[in-house]
């Protein structure tokens, strides 16, 4: 029902049957009145809305279509939930740009795929890294980085004004990797991803050549990342205010987990472990570019109770399907340790695709062959140069029996915009969230813009099949940013790399990106920075010495760590890539000598 339609209808309709002039105060209590039921009283229309032309820039397979939701979110967004009447909620990425708010409901009253009522909600302390918002058991629950939190559902009523419960807290201080996905199972209880900040517990975080902490394969001198981080834990779902330690450690060994999703129909847990960074800065004598490139796995694992997924000894190579001791611990890319007695995933996607959402599908919209299978979301990370960068996809996985029964397929593209993606800031969007809507569309948001599609299928369930799934499986092997790259031809920096721009391009670009923008969350950017346009000493000192957060750049907050370069490069280096710097993304130009980089070498002596 269009509630403002039929209020204009009736307005018109009492002007013309009554004679005598009608206060205004009654017409606005009687405007609010509507408004009220169109928040509260709402109730889905029937039947598909049409798709957009251009099914909102995507590329899917044949017989599927979508419609934008909406075009942008001044919070942007991170995870989604759909209502059983279609209400969308989202996980704000941004609560400064949301005025504070932390959560965002959107509701189409017409039907007509297009979100009208748009509605930020709940104030509550988060950053960039705040990810779940899951519809379970008539309760919304979402997280920031340290507490889990839910809201009672009320049918038909749009944002909830129920008392904000707290049901998981983490303890501070905020570290990357701190996400706080949630899923939950059949018997009461909810799971809980804890991130780790680190590579792989190294002594110094991001340093070249920084051995790693602990011994692997021991039970009593590991890691201490692994105490109480690096793994999912099991809470109670309607027990308030829990702590970590009155969780269960359900699964360790996980470096970063931000998709998490139990699957009904097998009655298990299944997650995607985000693969670890930079083997190419932190161990150039072993690694090349390519190397670094496409590894290690993104590891999609069906997660038992006192599931060990090896970090931060052990990654995964999808090329030669093993487990390899990592160079902290003495690899050298070949040595596999005792990674053969670890879980192994069921599948190993590429490197640095960035596995932020996933969904097991239980509608029966889409054709047969998507019943139980499996959705998810690459967002796309920043570890690709030399080569472009990779994922920005959504990724579909057939399922029989719990576990896959065929090989990962590309079911949604073109979020990207641009072929190749050579800096993550040249991507437009990068697909984030995923949800199932009450008659089977799959939703999904995205993080740079705000932005949500819903996809639909208007096909012929009968007949789909190859001929429908052909141009995505050749979009698989072809597209840069899903495609093994190429050693040689897919190089974009072959043949053209000074001196200057090699130290660049291998110790800041992983981070700072190829362009100085950053990727837009994590990590800052260098282009028009104060940092880098202000007291060069200062610059020269934080690339010597390191920096650990929280900082202020461009008006954005940032709390990554950057190394200490000054442990590895020599004066002349940290002077080129000053240099570098200063002299292109637009900055104020300037050159700096080796003789001042020793200068503040010796003045500050923190290397």
């Amino acid at each position: 029902m269009n509630y403002k339609h039929t209020a204009l209808k009736l307005t018109v309709y009492f002007k013309s049957k009554f004679r005598f002039r009608i206060p205004k105060v009654y017409l606005v209590c009687f405007w609010l009145f509507l408004i009220v039921m169109g928040f509260s009283q709402y109730k889905p229309g029937t039947g598909l809305p049409p798709a957009d032309p251009d099914n909102g820039g995507l590329f899917l397979p044949g017989g599927f279509r979508a419609v934008v939701v909406v075009d942008s979110l001044k919070g942007q967004a991170r995870h989604i939930a759909v209502s059983d009447n279609g209400d969308i909620y989202v996980k704000a990425r941004n609560h400064v740009r949301n005025d504070g708010y932390g959560n965002i409901a959107l509701r189409d009253t017409n039907n007509d795929g297009k979100a009208d009522i748009i509605q930020p909600f709940g104030k509550y302390e988060g950053r960039t890294y705040g990810t779940a918002m899951r519809i379970h058991n008539g309760y919304l629950y979402y997280s920031s980085e340290l507490v889990v939190y839910r809201n009672k559902l009320t049918p038909g009523q749009l944002v909830p004004d129920s008392k904000m419960d707290t049901i998981v807290i983490d303890n501070p201080p905020y570290h990357e990797h701190q996400t706080k996905p949630v899923a939950f199972d059949d018997s009461g209880h909810i799971y809980v991803g804890w991130g780790a900040g680190s590579n792989a517990s190294q002594v110094a975080n991001r340093r070249p050549g920084s051995p790693g902490t602990g011994i692997p394969d021991s039970e009593t001198e590991g890691s201490p990342f692994l105490v109480d981080h690096g793994g999912i834990w099991m809470f109670d779902e309607n027990k308030l205010n829990q702590k970590q330690e009155e969780g269960v450690k359900f699964a360790t060994g996980l470096r970063s987990i931000v998709a998490l999703d139990w699957d009904p129909n097998s009655k298990s847990l299944y997650t995607i472990n985000h693969g670890r960074d930079d083997l190419r800065m932190l161990w150039p004598a072993i690694y090349t570019p390519w190397e670094s490139a496409i590894l290690p796995a993104e590891e999609f694992f069906k997660v038992k109770q006192g599931l060990n997924g090896g970090w931060p000894y052990y990654y995964y190579d999808q090329l030669k399907k093993k487990k390899i001791l990592n160079p902290e611990y003495g690899g050298n890319k070949i040595k596999e340790g005792n990674g053969a007695k670890l879980t192994q995933p069921l599948i190993g996607f590429p490197g640095h695709f960035a596995p932020n959402d996933l969904m097991f599908y239980k509608g029966n919209q889409f054709p047969a062959r998507y019943k139980n299978g499996a959705f998810m979301a690459f967002h796309g990370a920043t570890n690709r140069a030399p080569y472009p960068q990779a994922g920005y996809i959504i990724a579909f996985v057939p399922f029989k029996n719990g576990v896959p029964s065929g090989p990962w397929e590309v079911f949604a593209d073109g979020f990207a915009k641009v072929d190749p993606i050579v800096n993550v800031s040249n991507a437009v969007y990068r697909p984030m969230g995923l949800a199932e809507g009450p008659d089977g569309s799959l939703y999904v948001s995205d993080t740079e813009k705000g932005k949500i599609w819903r996809i639909m299928f208007k096909g012929n369930k009968k007949t789909f099949g190859p001929l429908q799934l052909a141009t995505m499986a050749k979009r698989k092997i072809t597209k840069s940013n899903i495609k093994t790259p190429n050693e040689i031809t897919d190089n974009l920096d072959r043949g053209k790399m000074l001196a200057a721009a090699k130290v660049y391009t291998t110790y800041c670009s992983p981070c700072h990106q190829r362009d100085g923008k950053g990727d837009g969350n994590r990590y800052p950017p260098v282009a028009g920075s104060e940092w880098v346009n202000g007291d060069k000493t200062k610059l020269i000192s934080v690339i010597l010495n390191g920096l650990q957060g929280p900082v202020q750049v461009k008006g954005l907050p940032y709390n990554e760590v950057m190394p200490a370069h000054g442990s590895f490069l020599k004066d002349d280096e940290i002077a080129q890539v000053v240099t570098y710097i200063k002299s292109n993304f637009g900055n104020t130009p300037g050159i700096v000598t080796p003789d001042e980089v020793s200068v503040v070498r010796k003045s500050t002596s923190k290397q």
